[in-house]
């Protein structure tokens, strides 16, 4: 009998009764809705605070641990980025879950947009696979001075993730996606712990040979950066238009490599020119027939 009353009274309401009624009762709940929903920002702002702080901990303990276990700068690096975004990406899915986000359903929209997905993100999921890569074979390490197959050199100061970056001699930075790195040439000038000095002087034809191959190489063993048990020549490596070009070849450590090659390069005009030994430059002789 109650049900049957109170259904007739509903079927008595006209609309605007309704809608009225509706409005006053989402009205009534406003306040505690606001309040639950202000309750959890805040948790969710405190949940974000302490995970960060907690992230930060934990990447320092880990650069710590590999510190102490001597591995390479560049995996430290690497690593400590890896870590980093994987527990970020963990502590946004823990926060979203508060305000109803169901972290299965995502993981199976993701799974099921997967091959979109990787289509996006390619060239990210290459330089990734590029950091793994360079990470695992070492083809260098963080200070090696690198010549990679696009042209661009440099000394590495940091492996990222996704990136590597490299300082130029006159001090530009240059970031280099890891996908690039480990899928073309490069070249590491400091992989070997020694490099070769070639250097080309001419001397003039009148010059006598055998005395500048000397004082070149007096010159050679005199110098403290010269790795002297390493083999030194100085040879005839070509005749040229108006000089004879000589070669002179040492070895020295890598990092002593540019400074004894420009020093090298200076003495060798000093102690030519001491010597009395020619250094021409370019020229054309003319012979005029003076019977015509």
């Amino acid at each position: 009998m109650v049900f049957d009353t109170a259904l007739s009274e509903i079927e008595a309401m006209t609309g605007e009764e309704i809608n009225v009624g509706m409005i006053q009762s989402y009205l009534q709940k406003l306040p505690e809705t606001a309040l639950r929903f202000g309750i959890r920002v805040v948790l969710a702002l405190i949940v974000f605070i302490i995970g960060t702080q907690l992230i930060k901990l934990v990447c320092r303990i880990l650069k710590k641990s590999l510190q102490r276990g001597n591995a390479d700068v560049g995996v430290i690096q690497f690593l400590n980025s890896f870590v980093k975004i994987a527990l970020y990406i963990i502590l946004i899915f823990f926060i979203a879950s508060g305000f109803g986000l169901d972290a299965a359903s995502v993981v199976a929209l993701l799974g099921s947009a997967g091959v979109a997905i990787g289509l996006a993100v390619q060239g990210s999921l290459s330089n990734l696979a590029g950091g793994v890569l360079i990470l695992l074979l070492r083809p260098f390490k963080v200070g090696d001075y690198i010549i990679a197959g696009n042209g661009n050199e440099g000394t590495v100061i940091e492996m990222q993730i996704f990136y590597t970056k490299l300082v130029t001699a006159d001090n530009r930075l240059v970031v280099i996606p890891n996908g690039e790195l480990s899928n073309s040439s490069m070249i590491n000038a400091s992989a070997m712990p020694k490099r070769r000095i070639d250097i080309s002087v001419g001397i003039s034809y009148d010059a006598d040979i055998r005395e500048a191959r000397t004082v070149l190489m007096k010159l050679l063993e005199s110098d403290d950066k010269v790795m002297q048990s390493e083999d030194k020549t100085v040879f005839v490596d070509s005749l040229g238009d108006s000089a004879v070009i000589l070669g002179v070849r040492c070895y020295a450590e890598s990092e002593y490599y540019w400074e004894t090659k420009w020093r090298l390069t200076e003495n060798i005009k000093y102690a030519l020119d001491e010597a009395g030994i020619k250094i021409p430059f370019n020229q054309l002789d003319v012979h005029i027939d003076k019977e015509q």
